[in-house]
């Protein structure tokens, strides 16, 4: 039991440093603002077009679209990545935690 609890603990940590070198893009205004974030949800990149530049409140409520998709992409990877792990250490119980 105590090994199975070390294995699945040093895996957790493995996927949290893979997560690391992952990134995903959020995007919004068909590509005018895109966030870039890790699997760990560390936002690491903000592209903003030009055009957008001249209007801070369009531009405000476009980057919290982009941010906002960016981390539901990596909660999505983040959560695909332990479920895997999840039913690899613990057959039979990967829906329970959400697999």
């Amino acid at each position: 039991m105590f090994g199975k609890l070390a294995e699945a603990k040093q895996k957790a940590d493995e996927i949290k440093q893979r997560l690391e070198t992952i990134t995903v893009v959020g995007e919004a205004e068909s590509g005018a603002v895109k966030v870039t974030a890790t699997g760990n949800r560390r936002i690491v990149d903000v592209f903003i077009d030009e055009k957008l530049l001249g209007d801070r409140e369009q531009l405000q409520d476009i980057l919290t679209v982009a941010v906002n998709r960016a981390l539901e992409k990596a909660d999505n990877l983040a959560e695909t990545e332990m479920s895997a792990l999840t039913s690899q250490l613990l057959p039979g119980l990967g829906n329970m935690f959400g697999g």
